[in-house]
Formats: C-alpha cells, structure tokens, sequence
C-alpha cells in the first residue's frame, strides 16, 4: 500500500491513497442502486486503521477491504500445535 495522504479526500482512500470508488463520495457520478462499500463487511481492525480525521469521511478502497481478508501466511498458533500433535 502506498502512503495516506495528509489532506483529506472523500474519494480517496484515507489507508492507502487510492481512489476509492465511493458512490456516494464521487462528484457528478450518477449511482444505480446502492455503492459498493455499503455490500461488503469492513472488518474491526481494518476500521481501526483509519484515521480519526477521516472516520466516516471517506471509504476504505476494494483493494485494502480485500486484502484485511487476506489470510496471513504464517502460521498461527493453533495450526502449529496441531501439526506437533
């Protein structure tokens, strides 16, 4: 992910920087239906990453929402003492 930017934008990504393709944030475009961001579940800690100043200003891109979904690849602890068992 790239840097956050330091001023806020509504169509940008307040973790990344990226534009976000928020429906509801993008000046002039005519939205069908309900946008993106309110059909997909943002995780709690993926929540927590974003900035208080841009907390219910500005929308998590697709990209950051699927990567937070991203299993991590080590191991975790449970994983491990099942294969020792």
């Amino acid at each position: 992910m790239t840097q956050p930017l330091t001023t806020l934008d509504p169509c940008r990504c307040p973790l990344c920087g990226q534009p976000n393709a928020c429906g509801m944030a993008t000046p002039g475009r005519v939205v069908s239906g309900p946008c993106w961001c309110t059909l997909v579940q943002f995780s709690a800690d993926l929540l927590k990453q974003v900035p208080e100043a841009a907390r219910n200003k500005a929308c998590i891109c697709a990209t950051c929402v699927a990567a937070s979904h991203t299993p991590s690849l080590e191991p975790s602890q449970d994983s491990l003492q099942k294969e020792r068992a």
